[in-house]
């Protein structure tokens, strides 16, 4: 092979690494950009957490101590609204279906 070809290659192989090199740097930049934000939010709900919450809000009654009905009426309640939630999802993905089979 002529001298030329290989001056070629070994411009062309620094050219890729500089490439690579700057591609690695800007990606790290806008990587390190979002972190910080994910860090902020994160440190504000860690100091959140640490916060005493109201006594009203974290004082219930054990769902034991209440009476039977009471408590079998919220787990009906509960459930109830978990089978509307599956029907939905139900519907949505039989619509979607019938929409690209009519395509």
């Amino acid at each position: 092979m002529p001298w030329w070809i290989w001056l070629l290659l070994a411009l062309f192989m620094i050219a890729m690494i500089v490439a690579g090199v700057a591609y690695a740097v800007i990606h790290a930049m806008r990587g390190i950009r979002n972190v910080s934000g994910v860090g902020a939010r994160i440190g504000e709900l860690l100091n959140a957490m640490q916060e005493p919450e109201s006594t009203a809000e974290t004082m219930q009654t054990p769902s034991f101590a209440e009476p039977l009905a009471d408590v079998a009426d919220r787990y009906a309640t509960a459930h109830a609204e978990v089978v509307e939630r599956q029907a939905a999802k139900r519907e949505r993905h039989i619509r979607q279906w019938a929409e690209w089979n009519s395509k």
